[in-house]
């Protein structure tokens, strides 16, 4: 696999949480949730990124969401569970990222807002079609995802040098 040739990264916000009495960190899904997850699972299955690597954040609300979008998804990636998605800021996002091997092709970060968002708009530094007034239009609800294009090695992966290639909400 070569470094030339585009990768492809979503970028997926976890889909609505319930606000039970429990820590942040512990907060499941509500059952609209649920419902949006899978059908973002089925938006990303007709986009026919293959991917190879999911990055998902260690909060309950990141696991449920992953877990029901990948079970519509033809290829089941990869998946590593990491803390520091968690809470994290567009910078810590991008640190993350680039620890991705070369090997990874396409991936998909599964975390909270607004580091999502952010690092979305970060990254972005052209877009296709109408994504980014979309984007900016919508913002970044619950189960959002938006993919992104870059080529070059994942420690080459910072600001500005991507193309957001759609965005989708479940509105949309």
């Amino acid at each position: 696999m070569s470094v030339a040739e585009p990768r492809k990264i979503v970028l997926f916000r976890h889909a609505k949480a319930d606000w039970p009495q429990v820590d942040d960190h512990e907060r499941p899904l509500a059952e609209r949730g649920r419902m949006d997850a899978a059908v973002a699972g089925r938006k990303l299955a007709d986009s026919d990124i293959t991917l190879d690597l999911a990055l998902v954040s260690t909060a309950v609300r990141t696991r449920e969401t992953w877990k029901l979008a990948v079970q519509e998804l033809p290829h089941r990636p990869r998946t590593h569970y990491e803390e520091r998605v968690y809470e994290a800021s567009p910078g810590e996002l991008i640190a993350v990222l680039n620890e991705t091997p070369d090997d990874v092709q396409n991936a998909i970060l599964v975390g909270h807002n607004p580091g999502v968002h952010g690092l979305a708009d970060i990254l972005a530094g052209s877009a296709e079609a109408d994504a980014r007034d979309r984007m900016k239009r919508r913002g970044f609800p619950a189960a959002a995802f938006a993919v992104l294009s870059f080529s070059g090695s994942w420690k080459t992966l910072e600001p500005g040098v991507a193309t957001l290639l759609d965005y989708w909400a479940p509105s949309e």
